[in-house]
């Protein structure tokens, strides 16, 4: 009887702590791979540059200093209107995306078509796309072909070059949170929409947007922090009217040798996002609050 106590009373202790030994290995992991790597940026972003690269164990601000610099801001501005611009185009893309594979009975196949190009490098999807886009690549070859033009059209190495394989990389991430929204939506409600006389763009945007809002803010979360932070992508594809945040972080480390400023950039770019997701479950709370407050008017 006195041995059966112990052991009770472990059990008990297990059940109740539960939560915490399931938590805990995630917890190592995300403290060890996430935590710590951000706290060395941290700490770097107020050192002093070494003399020959690295950094100095003062405690200095010219780092942030260095972020003044109207390169940096100019920089600054490309990168936030191209990731604005590739978000939003992706979005309006994925939505009908979504809702198609919403409605489709072939769900199962067009879920596996979406998830197919994960499987192939990054690398080699955006070096497919300069061979489709060079001077004499697929698409000018084409165009050669049909007799439509005689010299190469020059759509790699500029901004419109790295939206659209910016596009092209991320979409999957945003059609598969709207998928997931749509294909939880009662359709009924469009139904009953145009039965009071809406029409169908009126209610997709009265209806169904609203209701699917939580998979739009996920979508563009999944999508603009991605992009804000490319690198590769534009340093491929660009030119210099694509030069990203994300290739002076990589200039500064590889290049100029400048750690603070590289960690600074990363702070600011790290804040940005921060500002950003706070932002969309800020919104997506407010949401639910309001849709949990017309439920509940509902059943009384």
């Amino acid at each position: 009887m006195n041995a059966a106590k112990p052991q009770a009373s472990a059990c008990s202790f297990m059940k109740r702590n539960s939560g915490m030994v399931y938590a805990g290995p995630m917890t190592a992991w995300a403290s060890v791979f996430f935590l710590a790597p951000l706290l060395i940026i941290v700490v770097y972003s107020f050192l002093k540059k070494g003399l020959y690269g690295g950094v100095t164990p003062e405690f200095s601000l010219e780092a942030y200093t260095a972020l003044k610099n109207p390169n940096i801001a100019v920089i600054a501005l490309k990168t936030l209107s191209i990731s604005f611009a590739s978000t939003a185009i992706t979005i309006l893309i994925a939505l009908p995306c979504g809702y198609f594979m919403a409605r489709s009975k072939y769900q199962t196949l067009l879920l596996m078509l979406i998830i197919v190009p994960f499987w192939t490098n990054f690398l080699i999807r955006v070096y497919a796309w300069m061979n489709i886009l060079g001077s004499n690549g697929f698409l000018n070859d084409f165009l050669r072909h049909l007799g439509l033009i005689k010299d190469g059209i020059h759509f790699l190495y500029n901004k419109n070059a790295v939206i659209l394989v910016l596009v092209y990389m991320y979409l999957p991430y945003a059609i598969l949170p709207l998928f997931s929204s749509i294909d939880k939506f009662d359709f009924s409600l469009l139904e009953a929409a145009r039965d009071l006389g809406a029409t169908g763009v009126q209610a997709i945007f009265k209806v169904l947007l609203p209701n699917i809002r939580s998979g739009v803010y996920t979508a563009c979360l999944f999508t603009f922090i991605p992009i804000f932070g490319a690198y590769a992508v534009p340093l491929l594809v660009g030119g210099k009217d694509s030069y990203m945040l994300g290739n002076v972080v990589a200039d500064q480390l590889t290049k100029s040798r400048n750690w603070p400023l590289a960690s600074a950039i990363s702070m600011a770019l790290t804040l940005v996002t921060t500002i950003g997701v706070m932002s969309m479950l800020t919104l997506q709370l407010r949401d639910e609050k309001r849709l949990g407050k017309t439920s509940k008017r509902g059943k009384i």
